[in-house]
């Protein structure tokens, strides 16, 4: 399967799910959420992650390979105090794993990464500081790199801003993460999470101007959130007749530039117009 239409290329939500309660863990599953993150990182106190690891192995034996595929396990950070033992319980796992590394800021820290844990099948870096945002073009080009996210909240502490509800400040740092996705040929971002669990108003809009940033995806904290978010990055009846008019013009001029509404036709936009008709499941 092409990496771009893959189950995580095209899945709109991933929900974060505590390592340390497994309990979680099948009702996470059992949402309508594409993907589900199950996370060793901030949502563990240091004292329980040895314990969560060993809970996420117990499930991982029980999950079925198509939920596996749903599944991303989100590590520490690179060259923190856990991270050797986060690659040994990764090499416990049977493969092909998904992982989210938070705090990436290099390229070298994602090649360390792969070369610990040969079972690797897609990366997702979490973008969440100066370092990061530097060095986002190099790091989105490494082979695993299945698509970016941001870590909203972190990238604010670092670059010692304040933000407002819509995260006006951001926007410098959102366009860049997009145009490395875009350069690198991977799949559209995941932006980051929204914070009030019980505004969905909030939330819808902070999605919507993700989605016109050229996000593709949403980091979610809560079951509640997902609806939301998937309801406003699924293809709207308009954009669908649009995408098909314009797969439509390019398979009748065989791939060459061709003008649909006065506008030219060109790959990028015959791209997006599949991704289009993929997401509203009609290719």
């Amino acid at each position: 399967m092409d990496k771009l239409t893959s189950h995580l290329a095209l899945a709109q939500t991933f929900l974060f799910s505590p390592g340390h309660r497994p309990e979680f863990f099948n009702k996470a599953l059992a949402s309508s959420s594409k993907a589900i993150i199950i996370d060793l990182e901030d949502a563990v106190p240091p004292e329980q992650k040895s314990q969560a690891r060993e809970h996420i192995q117990n499930f991982w034996q029980s999950c079925s390979i198509a939920n596996r595929q749903r599944v991303l396990i989100r590590i520490n950070p690179i060259d923190s105090d856990f991270s050797n033992d986060d690659f040994t319980f990764l090499n416990l796992l049977e493969g092909p794993i998904n992982v989210v590394v938070p705090k990436v800021e290099s390229l070298g820290q994602l090649t360390q990464f792969a070369r610990q844990v040969p079972l690797l099948n897609n990366i997702i870096p979490i973008i969440e500081s100066a370092r990061g945002i530097d060095s986002v073009k190099e790091i989105a080009t490494h082979p695993l790199v299945l698509r970016l996210a941001l870590g909203n909240i972190d990238t604010q502490a670092d670059l010692g801003i304040r933000c407002d509800e819509n995260e006006t400040e951001l926007l410098p740092v959102k366009f860049a993460i997009n145009l490395a996705s875009r350069l690198a040929g991977i799949a559209p971002p995941i932006d980051g999470v929204t914070t009030d669990i019980h505004d969905a108003e909030l939330l819808a809009k902070n999605t919507q101007l993700a989605k016109r940033l050229g996000f593709g995806a949403k980091l979610c904290i809560h079951p509640k959130q997902v609806e939301v978010v998937m309801t406003c990055f699924t293809p709207t009846e308009k954009e669908i007749e649009y995408a098909k008019r314009v797969v439509e013009a390019d398979s009748i001029s065989q791939g060459a530039a061709v003008q649909l509404d006065g506008k030219m036709i060109d790959r990028p936009v015959v791209l997006l117009a599949k991704r289009t008709l993929q997401l509203a499941n009609l290719i």
